[in-house]
């Protein structure tokens, strides 16, 4: 068989590559600098093309935030969102309406596929998010953001064939590396994907990840600078008014399960209602275009109205309503069938939390102190740390915001409060709840997808010794006699009656009373037996709950297929942890 030689040429070149990322770390730390590069590229587009959606659809002025504006005639902010759904839904449908499977995300990709991901399921949902943010949805692009950023990386470590933690790294580097750029916040962007897309802080992930993270920010520095409003003095009050930064913490804890229970209930009332999928986004649009005629800052993501609102003045009342609009937006907004998520609209309503609370403080505990823009940055960071996880990544937030590290000691008490509050009372992420309610049990990104990959059908033993169940106990003896196999099995009219240790074959030697039982007597576990699907965790389980050295594999007609020992699966799980660990170590073992 003769190779063309471009085709040669291209094989000889993808193979060095995957030699020089799988042998040397410097090989992964370019692939990662190229990865942040791309989510440099994915944050700028997105970015302007939602802009140039906004300024098209409310007719507000050139880089004039939405969220913020003044001017958006008021026909235009009523069924701008309206309209807009009713177009997103039927789009959708008739986009996704023969399709069978879910799009993997990227905590779902590095917690159960190995950080693979399919390239168009995720354009297609980054696609969905901008134009749901694009039309004054109450959705923030991060989920877009991180989506088709690790959806390019994933696609590129698959032409690679990188191996499962490198691929898993790399899906990481690329949500990091999307984070950082989307926030100008480079050190939080590198711990979101530790925290939430990797799942541990792994010493031979960090060259890598911080690479990924910088080169995206000035990626999109080259690009469109950004300019960011100046902060209010913070006015951090003494160490003595820490409890009440910790109460803050507690109180936007229970504001997030709130919040995520409100996203849940609402989706729940659309399913029941009756109301077909293509024009909930319509109806949905309609409940945020009445909000938006009160105050835009419900609308879309809401990026200029964070700066805004943890500076300008405002009433209790006033900010207390806010809070509930864009509670209200974001529930109708997702639940009704939108696409983003709730990053940056949790950290609105923090903000909105914050200023609440500290306008209260004034009213009830004057002598605290602390500004309100203090209250606000920590209400902004403990809620988002309630609704999305990962406090450090929310408190290196606040310091690349401020570069103020007393309040960062501040935000971290409030989210470590609000994260500990979090995980007792709800035990998930906005995230992991969504994999919560469709069936899954993931609460991270903790490599899980191995234990599912590595099936009974693949450990068994397919050489099974076998007796029919009326078989004599002299023939049983005389096929085999001892040593001659460790387990037998047992089937009746070819299926699955039960097993016999072969030392039972003997019993009546040692007590002639035994002599005559025939093998159903001697029978064990005639009801405990595994399937080929079953996963390595499962069969551990059931081997320690019925304390058997050996089980039976039986497939669905219930004839027996193989045969696995305890002592087999337990070498098994113990050489893929060592691998697990090695991840963590920085040892890398082909």
């Amino acid at each position: 068989m003769t190779l063309d030689p471009a085709a040669g040429t291209d094989i000889t070149l993808a193979q060095r590559l995957r030699r020089m990322v799988r042998v040397s770390e410097l090989g992964l730390v370019a692939l990662a600098a190229l990865i942040g590069a791309l989510a440099g590229l994915v944050v700028f587009a997105m970015n302007w093309a939602t802009q140039a959606l906004h300024e098209l659809i409310f007719l507000i002025p050139h880089d004039t935030n939405l969220s913020i504006s003044q001017l958006i005639p008021a026909p235009l902010a009523l069924l701008g969102p309206a309209l807009g759904g009713l177009a997103f839904g039927l789009a959708s449908w008739l986009l996704l309406r023969r399709a069978t499977i879910q799009p993997v995300d990227p905590i779902e990709a590095n917690a159960v596929h190995g950080g693979r991901m399919s390239l168009s399921d995720s354009l297609v949902v980054a696609l969905q998010t901008l134009v749901s943010s694009g039309v004054g949805a109450s959705v923030g692009l991060e989920a877009g953001y991180t989506q088709a950023a690790s959806g390019m990386a994933s696609r590129i470590g698959q032409i690679l064939h990188l191996r499962r933690a490198d691929l898993r790294l790399l899906v990481a580097c690329a949500a990091g590396a999307a984070i950082g750029a989307a926030f100008d916040a480079p050190l939080m962007g590198a711990f979101y994907g530790f925290e939430l897309i990797l799942g541990t802080y792994a010493i031979p992930a960090f060259v890598p990840m911080m690479t990924a993270t910088f080169t995206a920010s000035l990626t999109r520095h080259l690009l469109q600078p950004l300019s960011h409003p100046a902060l209010p003095p913070l006015d951090i009050p003494a160490l003595e008014q820490l409890p009440a930064v910790i109460l803050l913490g507690l109180l936007a804890a229970l504001l997030g399960i709130a919040v995520m229970r409100g996203v849940t209930l609402v989706e729940a009332g659309f399913r029941r209602s009756g109301i077909p999928l293509w024009l909930r986004p319509a109806m949905a649009g309609l409940v945020i275009g009445a909000l938006a005629l009160w105050n835009p800052a419900v609308l879309s993501a809401g990026h200029g109205a964070v700066y805004h609102y943890i500076a300008v003045d405002g009433t209790l009342p006033m900010l207390a309503l806010l809070l509930a609009a864009k509670l209200t937006a974001s529930a109708v907004s997702i639940g009704s069938g939108f696409r983003g998520g709730l990053f940056f609209a949790s950290l609105l309503m923090g903000v909105f939390a914050g200023r609440v609370y500290a306008s209260g403080l004034d009213v009830l505990l004057p002598q605290l102190g602390g500004s309100h823009a203090f209250y606000a940055l920590i209400g902004m960071s403990s809620l988002a740390v309630a609704v999305v996880g990962g406090p450090m990544t929310m408190t290196l937030l606040a310091l690349e915001m401020t570069g103020d590290l007393q309040l960062t000691l501040a935000v971290l008490a409030a989210s470590g409060t609000a994260s500990l509050v979090t995980r007792r009372l709800f035990g998930f992420s906005f995230a992991t709840w969504r994999f919560h309610l469709r069936g899954e049990n993931i609460r991270g990104a903790h490599d899980v997808g191995w234990l599912r990959e590595i099936t009974v059908e693949s450990l068994m033993r397919r050489e099974v010794p076998e007796l029919d169940i009326g078989t004599p106990i002299d023939e049983a003896r005389r096929r085999y006699p001892p040593g001659a196999a460790s387990d037998l099995v047992v089937t009746s009219g070819g299926l699955y009656a039960g097993m016999v240790p072969p030392a039972g074959l003997y019993q009546g030697e040692t007590d002639p009373s035994l002599g005559d039982l025939t093998l159903a007597a001697r029978l064990r576990h005639p009801n405990e037996k595994l399937s080929p699907q079953t996963t390595i965790r499962e069969a551990l389980n059931l081997f320690e709950s019925t304390e058997a050295e050996a089980l039976a594999v039986v497939g669905p007609d219930g004839r027996v297929v193989g045969i696995l020992s305890e002592s087999h699966a337990i070498k098994r799980y113990s050489d893929e942890m060592r691998g697990r660990l090695s991840e963590l170590t920085g040892e890398r073992i082909d």
